[in-house]
């Protein structure tokens, strides 16, 4: 394995950690900021849309230099952002802060997609993107709970001091282990980039990718209440029991790799299934403490072996020109898909039929995505045409 891999993936950890460390510092930044739990709860939803706008903003802004160098400024936003969240006076300094923050987060995880494809041999791309984002499932398997148990302890700013940290050794890492290559291809026309916008199976991959991910966060964004309030369980078994959906995330992004290199399609095909199979059974398996468990491990794994494969059909859609800007946006759609799922099972809750149905409302956002999958192949047979776009091309 390449060690400028393993370099990526530190970054990753980094940035995947300030994403999501804020839900277990809500009551933490509510008290000491004098704001609601619900306002503190934006700072999430802040995030994500920042995600979403920064990615193609900075990729297109950014597309005439090196890769490692665009990974090296990013990695320095997002540790001064992470600097700032820490020095925040205010709520609103603090939104700032994490809209800042989250603005690298989109075109690193874009770009270090290219850039790992072209750190191994080509029947490996999938699967050098799974590594990358094995930094994502570690923040949220260990990074996330630390970052709360620090928090707890001392304070929520001591938690932004210690990612802060984890930025200026990501940089490091970064800095050193990632090759700077000579004689990289020009950029295309600007033109020619936005090109790959007008492109029918790009924006079908980008729509799959929103849809199709967005019921996961139906109902994770409310895993806390459902454990709750449904299984019976006390708060103190939740953060284990979110160890267990992080193991699942590890599990699912290596298994989702390595389907998608042997093929992509059939690959996001039937990830897409097995992820709406486990939020159709969430209702049944909720109920005991036991088949609950069962049920959040099998929810990280199926949730994160889509990842790989839905980067990886909108990489080899997007060839060419436009390949840095798709893969960023896809990164966009993973995060617009956060905000839709949070946003729709939040309707559920308030506006009926409740906590209970949440799976099903979730398997049905991942079956439209589904539908749109099967869209995308239909057209790769009525064009005769099978992905097997040279992601080397565009090698770091």
């Amino acid at each position: 394995m390449p060690i400028a891999l393993l370099a990526l993936t530190a970054g990753a950890f980094g940035i995947g950690t300030t994403e999501f460390v804020i839900m277990g510092l809500l009551m933490q930044v509510s008290a000491d900021l004098h704001v609601s739990i619900t306002a503190a709860g934006l700072l999430i939803s802040g995030y994500a849309l920042g995600v979403a706008a920064g990615a193609p903003i900075l990729t297109i802004a950014t597309r005439k230099l090196p890769r490692k160098t665009v990974l090296l400024a990013l990695m320095a936003i997002f540790t001064l952002g992470n600097l700032a969240c820490a020095l925040a006076p205010s709520y609103e300094l603090l939104m700032a802060a994490r809209v800042v923050t989250s603005l690298a987060h989109g075109t690193f995880f874009g770009v270090g997609s290219v850039v790992a494809t072209g750190l191994v041999a080509p029947e490996r791309r999938a699967s050098a993107i799974a590594i990358m984002f094995t930094g994502l499932t570690a923040a949220t398997l260990l990074g996330v709970p630390a970052g709360a148990w620090l928090g707890l302890q001392y304070g929520w700013r001591a938690t932004f001091w210690a990612v802060t940290l984890i930025g200026v050794l990501a940089f490091a890492v970064l800095a050193v282990f990632v090759p700077r290559v000579k004689g990289e291809a020009r950029p295309a026309p600007l033109r020619e980039e936005l090109a790959v916008l007008a492109r029918p199976q790009v924006l079908l991959g980008l729509a799959m990718t929103v849809l199709g991910f967005a019921g996961v966060f139906v109902v994770f964004t409310y895993i806390q209440p459902l454990l709750t309030q449904v299984t019976g369980l006390s708060e103190s078994v939740v953060s284990p029991i979110l160890l267990v959906f992080g193991g699942g995330l590890a599990v699912g992004n290596i298994l989702g790799g390595r389907l998608a290199d042997r093929s992509t399609m059939p690959a996001v095909l039937g990830t897409l299934v097995a992820l709406a199979a486990v939020l159709g059974a969430m209702q049944f398996t909720i109920a005991t403490p036991f088949t609950a468990v069962v049920f959040v491990g099998l929810l990280g794994v199926a949730s994160f072996a889509t990842v790989a494969p839905m980067q990886l059909r909108v990489l080899e859609k997007a060839s060419g020109a436009g390949q840095n800007l798709a893969s960023s946006l896809n990164i966009a759609a993973f995060n617009l898909g956060n905000a839709l799922g949070a946003w729709v099972g939040g309707v559920v809750i308030d506006h009926g039929p409740g906590l209970r149905a949440l799976g099903w409302v979730a398997a049905l956002l991942t079956l439209i995505g589904l539908a749109i999958a099967l869209w995308s192949r239909s057209l790769d047979r009525r064009e005769g045409s099978v992905p097997t776009a040279d992601c080397t091309s565009v090698r770091a």
